[in-house]
């Protein structure tokens, strides 16, 4: 070929056409590859760098698989727990279902004493109370000038006064007879019907002489040579009837007589006149002047027709109407000042004392009720009557005494008993000043009322003399308990109490609800009934255990222990029913935990298990320096530290359910727990997932960027270069038609 010799414009446009043609070799190559680089010699550098980038790309690609594999690794453990937690709250529900079926004992260990009068408002039993002393205002006795104070001895009745009347004649005696016609005998007027009232007695004159047969209900007073005639009858009361007689007329003797059997300065015993211990029978005087005496334990009234009276010397009054004669007690250094009169009483706490006039009944005398010590006939149940011609300040408050409950009589059914002053109590008395120091008693408030001048001779109606009632309150103490401690040492682990029994403040225990309060962190609760029955009982928490045994503790102690006695802790009793019913819970609960081991063991993925102990890496990077470990863990039923139950051991009682539902509480929080460290992981696993993906796209665009070709531009090239291509040819043409030419010529 190098013995062709091209013209040089041949060659010109042959060398333009071969450059065309290369170039348009390399436009075509670029349009069907879609690269501008297809080898190292079009552009070396984005050539190198597009492979590198594209290698990455693959690489991180390669890794997508195991990144998606470990997603979901990670959804199965999810899974296995969301499983796992269902199978926990099926459990819970078996361990709650035990809390409310009856505890496994039919009787809890206990122990109880009885706290007298207790109530669940007050437990400290029965107020005790001590007996108080009241003090009246000063009692003087009747000593001249009015300043000496009484004292226990004093008498309540005066001595006896007497009312001396006129003269009815020089020679009138007691025998003298009082209508009589003979010389000498005084005619005082009197006619059959006529009365004498005497300190509200009656006094009957009556027609006759004495009857043959005693009328009924009236008892004859024997004849008494110069005093009765026999003409003078009395009945039980005091009221007396005297016969004026036709053979044997009565006479001043027997008026005498009668006014002292109604005064009470007399009386018929058996038919006997008796002068009363301490009295003065009414006489007639030397003088022949009438001589009516009081008793001590009575001023003397006389009411009758003013003649009648006025015959007897005893008034100036006359006529037919009534008037009334009267003779006062006096006063000694051995009496009251002030006298009470007949009739008075005193309400002592609602028992009655009654002041009355006369002599003091004998032990024989008196019904099988009463009773008689000193001047005080009682019977036996704090009421009391109170004999004025004899008794004594002492008597007074002896009586009150037996109203109080201070002092008691225990009849004996004969008229006697036994006098005993209450256990703990002192009798009341009359200190040195003239008052009286009544004791209250400790039975109730002392509150004494009156009637009659009761209240105000006995210094008891206040400082001016017209106070209705006198009151005075006991001494009010605590219950029988207060103050006192109750220990128990700690019961299955709770606190230990120490209780002291008080009002209620400062930490004191007063209420059922506040001993409640204080036992209930040692696991114990505490009943009353209605008989003060206090009750502490272990709580259904720990019913299968024993009060003060070693195993559970509770053992009891303190003051209260040596004030009350206490029963010994009994054992529980078990229910074979509730203990079956708690045993056939305990099957169900061992149940769900099979499932939990079996549910744990298939959560699986691919073969790796988070929640059998297996481990799982994942590599996020081409280098393997991104990387996450996630570290399984082994939940089956021991790994979330649950054990199988035992029957007649677990759910026997609160207690014991309570500790497995702690358990299960303790499985459920530790799942959770789990569940969200799988969950921060799966969210890091996720966002490494996207990041590789968007990383290779971003990998994958630099690479092209760097050898992609811009296919618009080389479709304008190519059609460029074809042009280029179509002139060349034409160029190259007449570039040989001179040596066509030549070849024509030789033609």
């Amino acid at each position: 070929m190098s013995g062709i010799v091209l013209s040089a414009s041949v060659r010109q446009n042959l060398l333009s056409l071969q450059s065309t043609a290369d170039l348009l070799a390399t436009t075509q190559s670029r349009l069907s590859t879609g690269k501008s680089v297809n080898s190292a010699l079009d552009n070396p550098t984005n050539f190198f760098t597009a492979q590198s980038l594209d290698n990455r790309a693959s690489d991180i690609n390669n890794l997508l698989d195991g990144i998606a594999n470990g997603v979901q690794v990670l959804q199965a453990a999810n899974t296995g727990i969301t499983s796992l937690q269902k199978l926990i709250d099926s459990a819970k529900s078996i361990a709650n279902q035990a809390l409310q079926t009856t505890v496994g004992y039919s009787s809890k260990s206990n122990v109880s004493t009885t706290i007298s009068g207790a109530t669940a408002s007050d437990l400290r039993g029965t107020t005790s109370y001590t007996s108080a002393d009241a003090l009246s205002n000063v009692l003087y006795s009747g000593a001249t000038g009015g300043v000496t104070a009484a004292a226990s001895g004093t008498t309540l009745g005066g001595i006896s006064g007497s009312d001396t009347g006129s003269v009815i004649n020089a020679a009138t005696t007691a025998a003298k007879l009082l209508n009589g016609a003979a010389a000498g005998d005084a005619n005082a007027g009197v006619v059959a019907g006529d009365t004498l009232t005497v300190n509200g007695k009656t006094i009957t004159f009556a027609a006759g002489d004495q009857p043959t047969t005693t009328p009924t209900g009236l008892t004859q007073v024997a004849t008494s040579a110069g005093v009765t005639t026999g003409n003078v009858y009395t009945d039980t009361s005091g009221n007396v009837t005297v016969y004026l007689g036709s053979t044997t007329k009565a006479s001043i003797g027997d008026v005498l007589t009668a006014v002292d059997l109604a005064s009470g300065v007399q009386s018929n015993v058996a038919g006997t006149l008796t002068l009363n211990a301490g009295q003065t029978a009414s006489t007639v005087t030397g003088g022949g002047a009438l001589k009516l005496q009081s008793t001590t334990g009575s001023d003397l009234s006389v009411t009758g027709k003013a003649d009648i009276l006025k015959a007897l010397g005893l008034t100036a009054a006359t006529g037919a109407g009534n008037v009334t004669v009267s003779a006062t007690r006096t006063t000694s250094s051995t009496t009251l000042s002030s006298f009470i009169s007949s009739g008075s009483t005193l309400n002592v706490d609602g028992h009655v004392i009654t002041f009355k006039d006369g002599p003091t009944p004998a032990a024989a005398s008196l019904a099988s009720t009463q009773g008689v010590s000193g001047n005080v006939v009682t019977d036996g149940n704090g009421n009391s009557t109170v004999y004025l011609q004899s008794s004594t300040i002492a008597d007074v408050l002896k009586a009150v005494d037996f109203a109080t409950g201070v002092q008691t009589f225990t009849l004996n059914g004969s008229g006697g008993g036994t006098l005993a002053t209450a256990s703990g109590q002192t009798n009341s008395s009359i200190n040195a000043s003239g008052q009286l120091k009544i004791s209250t008693g400790v039975n109730a408030d002392l509150s004494i009322t009156g009637t009659g001048n009761a209240l105000s001779a006995l210094g008891l109606a206040g400082n001016t003399g017209t106070a209705t009632a006198f009151t005075a309150a006991r001494t009010s103490g605590t219950g029988g308990i207060n103050g006192k401690t109750l220990t128990f040492t700690s019961f299955n682990s709770g606190t230990a109490v120490n209780v002291t029994f008080g009002d209620g403040t400062n930490g004191t225990v007063k209420t059922l609800d506040q001993l409640n309060t204080q036992l209930q962190a040692n696991n114990l609760s505490a009943t009353i009934d209605a008989n003060g029955l206090l009750t502490i009982t272990a709580t259904n928490d720990y019913a299968s255990s024993t009060l003060g045994s070693t195993a559970a503790g509770g053992a009891i102690g303190g003051t209260l222990t040596t004030a009350l006695t206490f029963s010994t802790a009994s054992t529980p009793v078990a229910d074979n029913v509730a203990q079956t019913a708690r045993a056939n819970l305990v099957n169900q609960y061992n149940n769900i935990l099979q499932q939990i081991d079996s549910t744990s063991q298939d959560s699986s993925f691919n073969g790796v298990n988070l929640l059998n102990g297996d481990q799982l890496k994942l590599v996020f990077d081409e280098t393997g320096k991104s990387s996450l470990n996630i570290t399984g863990v082994t939940y089956n039923s021991k790994g979330l530290g649950l054990a199988a139950l035992t029957g007649g051991v677990d759910f026997i009682d609160n207690a014991a359910t309570n500790k497995v539902l702690t358990n299960l509480n303790t499985a459920s929080s530790t799942l959770r727990s789990e569940a969200s460290a799988l969950g921060s992981n799966l969210t890091i696993v996720q966002v490494r997932q996207d990041f590789n993906k968007n990383l290779i796209n971003v990998l994958q665009t630099g690479s092209s960027n760097l050898t992609l070709a811009d296919t618009n531009v080389e479709a304008a090239n190519s059609q460029a270069l074809s042009t280029r291509q179509s002139i060349a040819v034409s160029a190259l043409s007449l570039a040989n038609q001179s040596q066509q030419s030549v070849l024509q010529l030789l033609r």
